[in-house]
């Protein structure tokens, strides 16, 4: 899913966010806003991934229907 996609559920999805990656607070998702970028980085802060890790795991979060 890219940003703009991600950016236009994001109402949607970043509940399920937060239950999918518990460490993610209201303030990081008040931040991250739909950019994928940010959550890669919030990803990588709170949980040690590497980029490309956060990558993938924002990848089967999208993909996940």
């Amino acid at each position: 899913m890219n940003t703009d996609i991600l950016e236009g559920k994001w109402e949607q999805v970043k509940g399920e966010m937060q239950k999918k990656w518990g460490k993610l607070t209201n303030d990081d998702l008040d931040v991250i806003k739909g950019n994928s970028k940010i959550l890669a980085g919030k990803l990588q802060e709170h949980y040690g991934l590497t980029k490309e890790d956060a990558e993938k795991e924002i990848e089967n979060f999208n993909h996940k229907d």
